[in-house]
């Protein structure tokens, strides 16, 4: 059943004419994205302390944003955090709020990422950006006042399909994040899942949207066979980072995430699994209407929590 709340929001958004994404423009859907995350997200908790910095790298500048749990300088764990927006929408300010909240929930350092999205900019820009963010942090350790050793990765849908590969990119560069922290993930670009079929229509993600999301980021369909695009066609998932993997029963990527998970689990990589049954793509950032969203939210602070106290 899906949760009464949820369908209370889409049937909210029905009734508004709300466009579906894939008719818009990306620049008329950044806005429109922008837009509603005031009605959805709840009130931003406090942190100790917000830096907008950027850095760069190969020639190219990427903002992020910093959040310290205090005002404290001491030596504390990360979470390089990439926001969700099917690799076209999204940016720092959309995802303010579910950043302040695993700072303060997990007592960590989050630094989000303001990574270059399509279709300006195509694949594997995003990829790349997140793993210099990640190697980023890593560097600047000392100055951000975080412990070197303590330095998980994630993201929500695009932002967890370019946490994912930044794993497996940064393991054959040598270095290996504290935990993958990935919340309904896209982990293949080509999906033919039992999810991805019953749950194409009808509940905010469609079939539709994934395929302009796609095409605004990948360069050509043979991109999709790429494992920086598509994580799950991987030669090997060993010797990753543990990871805590959250899906939603009705979203069409569930299938991905429990796919994922399940790869690492085969390869020996400790993974944990998580599926909110009643839930939408997207929920974790909707704490103002839907209060599963709260749940998802300290689930996800705790795997950090966890993680960073056996690294």
């Amino acid at each position: 059943m899906l949760d009464p709340q949820a369908q209370a929001l889409m049937t909210l958004l029905s009734e508004k004419g709300i466009p579906p994404v894939y008719t818009q423009t990306p620049v008329e859907a950044r806005a429109a994205y922008r837009a509603r995350r005031s009605f959805t997200q709840p009130d931003a908790p406090e942190v100790g302390r917000v830096q907008d910095l950027h850095f760069s790298h190969s020639g190219v500048d990427i903002g992020v944003r910093v959040y310290h749990p205090t005002d404290a300088t001491q030596s504390l764990p990360a979470l390089v955090y990439l926001h969700g927006g099917g690799w076209t929408i999204g940016d720092l300010d959309t995802h303010d709020v579910l950043c302040r909240s695993l700072c303060q929930q997990a007592g960590g350092v989050v630094v989000s990422v303001d990574y270059r999205m399509g279709p300006e900019h195509k694949f594997p820009a995003a990829y790349d950006d997140a793993v210099a963010a990640w190697q980023w942090v890593a560097s600047q350790s000392k100055v951000l006042g975080i412990d070197p050793g303590r330095i998980a990765i994630g993201g929500d849908s695009a932002g967890g399909n370019l946490a994912a590969a930044a794993c497996l990119g940064l393991r054959d560069l040598g270095c290996k994040p504290a935990l993958q922290l990935l919340i309904y993930p896209s982990t293949v670009m080509a999906p033919d899942t039992a999810s991805y079929k019953a749950n194409g229509q009808g509940y905010l993600l469609t079939r539709e949207s994934m395929a302009w999301y796609s095409g605004n980021y990948l360069r050509s369909p043979q991109d999709a066979q790429d494992w920086r695009a598509s994580p799950q066609l991987a030669t090997s998932h060993a010797n990753l980072p543990a990871a805590m993997v959250l899906t939603a029963g009705f979203d069409p990527l569930r299938d991905e995430g429990l796919l994922y998970a399940d790869a690492l689990s085969r390869a020996g990589v400790a993974s944990q699994y998580i599926c909110f049954e009643r839930q939408i793509h997207g929920f974790i950032t909707m704490g103002r209407v839907l209060q599963e969203a709260h749940a998802a939210v300290a689930l996800c602070a705790h795997a950090l929590r966890m993680a960073w106290a056996v690294v």
